[in-house]
């Protein structure tokens, strides 16, 4: 999947508040970093798994499903196998009618459950990660010495 970065930066500049699918409470999955990384670059995060319910992850408190989430939510990132996209795609566009977004990562796609969204006027992100994409869109990367323009093994 291509996408401009005007498409991306626009995305994650008017997201306020992001489910995450998916999410984990074990410091080293992705999920958690990537749902923390978020929460400290002041995006409103809610933890959405099952498993994780009345726990507080990143200083919300973790709901059951989306259908669980109070008020709105403008992007849902899933962390979870291709597979599970259509069911959740389904439960984000009947229970949330503030959401702007459908963000899938790395290695998630669903085509079909991708043009629903779109149909109903949701953008659609797949295969990517936002953290990865703030992180080179808005500058961050430089500081762990990426994006300098020079690659070198030598010191």
């Amino acid at each position: 999947m291509r996408y401009s970065d005007i498409f991306l930066k626009e995305i994650l500049s008017r997201t306020k508040r992001i489910a995450v699918v998916g999410v984990s409470s074990n410091p080293i999955r992705p999920s958690y970093f990537v749902a923390r990384y978020l929460s400290l670059r002041g995006y409103n995060v809610v933890p959405v798994n099952p498993g994780l319910a009345g726990e507080t992850l990143f200083g919300a408190r973790a709901v059951a499903t989306l259908a669980d989430i109070e008020g709105p939510v403008d992007m849902v990132d899933i962390f979870r196998r291709s597979e599970a996209v259509p069911a959740i795609v389904d439960e984000a566009l009947e229970v949330l009618p503030d959401l702007r977004t459908i963000w899938m990562q790395i290695g998630v796609e669903h085509v079909k459950a991708a043009a629903r969204a779109e149909a109903r006027g949701i953008d659609v992100v797949q295969n990517r990660c936002p953290k990865i994409e703030y992180q080179r869109l808005f500058g961050e990367l430089r500081k762990g010495g990426f994006a300098t323009g020079v690659i070198s093994s030598k010191l």
